[in-house]
């Protein structure tokens, strides 16, 4: 092949993508997270939980939002894969003095010790992942409601 062609390559629609929302960790693992993620319809599921690492997948209904919270020892990434949300910061659950708007494709970096809030301002349910280092949630965790989730926290 020439410098000048493009490789063949085959879309993710031409594959039939059997999703299984469960936890793959700790295996080795590849899966089409754009299919994963969009057909998650949980507040919360853990897709792989590592030794040191996690994936979540996260809908959140419109007008939702994922709570104010704050991980004092790990640092989060998220990405949105569908919708639109506000994401804000700051160094005290008072004083959110980082605002932004973000949607598809975007990136969230979350630094350790931050409060932060996703809030769902799309009129369709927000999509995204999250990636947790270390690990933030136990080995298979599945939170249907924002509420599951709550009540989870209070026991671990």
């Amino acid at each position: 092949m020439s410098c000048h062609q493009n490789p063949q390559k085959e879309s993710a629609t031409e594959h039939d993508t059997d999703v299984v929302l469960k936890d793959y960790g700790a295996e080795p693992t590849v899966l089409d997270i754009d299919a994963y993620t969009m057909s998650n319809d949980n507040f919360r599921v853990a897709l792989w939980t590592g030794t040191y690492l996690q994936l979540t997948l996260m809908s959140i209904p419109v007008g939702g939002e994922i709570g104010l919270e704050q991980h004092n020892d790990l640092d989060q990434f998220l990405r949105i894969e569908d919708g639109t949300a506000q994401v804000l910061m700051g160094d005290t659950e008072d004083a959110l003095t980082f605002i932004q708007t973000a949607g598809k494709d975007f990136a969230i970096f979350v630094p350790a010790g931050k409060w932060h809030n996703i809030v769902n301002t799309g009129d369709k349910p927000l999509k995204l992942y999250s990636i947790y280092a270390p690990v933030e949630h136990p080995h298979g965790t599945v939170h249907k409601t924002q509420e599951e989730a709550e009540e989870a926290e209070h026991h671990h």
